[in-house]
């Protein structure tokens, strides 16, 4: 019994630490998109909407996360956000009615350019 209920503490520790880096992942990508269309990322965070268990590209098993945050283009106003990672990686950023875009189309080595995400600072 001891032994399940300290396997479940190491469980529930290595969620909350890679939630944290998913976050954190996440609010970076959130920023980048926010300063490369000149737009005010509120509250300076994002909340978790959506947990579910997917597979990535080559199979393995990972956490889809999908946060929400809020973002002004005028000051004055409030719109909605939404950003998907898997993992810690990057699948979908959502910035709704952003006419004339900053952010450019990013792919891998070899891969056809499918993808609309800003370039995150190193």
């Amino acid at each position: 019994m001891e032994t399940l209920s300290l396997l479940g503490m190491l469980a529930a520790g290595w969620l909350w630490l890679d939630s944290f880096r998913a976050r954190e992942a996440g609010i970076r990508a959130v920023r980048a998109a926010c300063d490369a269309d000149q737009l005010q990322l509120l509250d300076d965070t994002v909340a978790l909407a959506s947990l579910r268990p997917a597979r990535d590209d080559e199979g393995r098993l990972r956490l889809r996360r999908v946060y929400r945050f809020e973002y002004s283009d005028t000051g004055d106003n409030r719109r909605n956000g939404q950003i998907t990672l898997l993992g810690s990686e990057l699948l979908l950023l959502h910035l709704p009615r952003v006419p004339g875009s900053a952010l450019r189309l990013v792919a891998s080595e070899g891969e056809p350019e499918r993808r609309q995400f800003p370039r995150l600072p190193s």
